[in-house]
């Protein structure tokens, strides 16, 4: 294994504790760390996480332009989930010749829903001889394990897929992205809205980097470009999960009253000229009570196949799936290359 490769982390909150942990595991140098959080600038890494033993002191964002070019192999963005959110951040990583892995979930696969920026980042990449890209649990538990069962199948008409997970336990941009804590008036003017439009209309919000996706949006879209499908017609449809009783959330800092959002399920279909159905479903709430972590994937054909995987550790296996795409970001051709053109994950030692 390469273990020289310097890495520079985006975002130092609940998921970088383990994505920090796992790079230096790996042997893998840590030469940067930058957020927002005044509570954190400032510190040492090893002061915010104490088992990690790095003395890396953590910078605003805003220094990112005072970074060398090429003083680092790749950065870890590991912030918001839209693409717009992360633009200005990866603009002047792009620009400084510096690699992008991020768990930004749009930018799994966001030729599907934002291509003016898609299009933008992929030419600064290509203009300084790097690769940005987007990763995580996705990569491997909506995506390639799907691929590698359609190994063993003969013939296939539908794929169709549900993953659950608890908001909690990725912050406040994730929680926001999936309504938690709205009413559901608050619900249907800033979420489901979106939906309730024409394609025409649907595809002029694409254009003009208006419109909203769902996490299965981005993977029905990786999926169809992994299994070489036209897509020839898209829908999405968000539909809020109340809270039947108050519950208090860590992440909003506040009680969720009765009646309020927990969080969202949205269901993703798309429509091939190959004639396979692709439905995808996430469920993105603040558990309760006996709620778990749940992944469940059928392929409709000859023969029908089902996995299901139950209480997966969808943080750590995300933040693990960052460090072992490391190394093919950095030997993946320039551009803004979605991991559904870079094979299968390796197990990195």
């Amino acid at each position: 294994m390469n273990n020289s490769l310097k890495v520079i982390q985006i975002g130092c909150g609940k998921m970088s504790r383990y994505t920090i942990r796992y790079l230096l595991d790996k042997g893998y140098t840590l030469v940067g760390a930058y957020d927002v959080n005044p509570d954190i600038i400032g510190k040492r890494i090893d002061q915010i996480y104490s088992e990690v033993k790095s003395d890396v002191t953590i910078n605003h964002i805003d220094d990112i332009d005072k970074i060398d070019e090429k003083s680092a192999d790749i950065a870890i963005i590991e912030t918001m989930s839209l693409l717009n959110d992360i633009g200005d951040v990866a603009r002047k990583v792009l620009s400084k010749g510096i690699n992008i892995i991020t768990t930004c979930e749009e930018a799994f696969y966001a030729e599907n829903s934002n291509p003016t920026l898609y299009k933008e980042l992929d030419i600064l990449a290509k203009a300084n001889g790097v690769t940005i890209t987007g990763s995580g649990y996705q990569d491997v538990f909506w995506g390639n394990l799907i691929y590698t069962l359609a190994g063993s199948t003969h013939k296939i008409k539908k794929i169709k897929g549900s993953s659950s997970y608890n908001v909690e336990e990725y912050g406040i941009a994730l929680a926001d992205a999936h309504g938690v804590g709205l009413s559901t008036e608050e619900f249907d003017e800033k979420i489901a809205s979106v939906d309730n439009i024409t394609d025409d209309a649907r595809q002029v919000l694409i254009n003009q980097r208006e419109f909203l996706p769902s996490y299965m949006w981005n993977t029905v879209g990786w999926i169809a470009d992994k299994f070489n499908l036209s897509i020839t017609d898209i829908k999405q449809r968000c539909v809020p999960i109340l809270a039947l009783e108050d519950v208090y959330s860590d992440t909003l800092g506040k009680e969720i009253k009765k009646g309020n959002a927990l969080g969202m399920s949205a269901i993703v279909t798309a429509n091939t000229k190959e004639g396979i159905v692709l439905e995808a479903e996430c469920i993105g709430k603040v558990y309760v009570d006996d709620d778990i972590d749940v992944n469940e994937w059928t392929i409709h054909g000859e023969p029908d196949t089902s996995v299901v995987i139950k209480k997966p550790q969808t943080v750590e296996l995300t933040c693990a799936d960052i460090v072992n795409r490391l190394i093919d970001v950095v030997n993946s051709k320039p551009g803004f290359v979605p991991t559904s053109k870079m094979g299968t994950p390796n197990f990195i030692l």
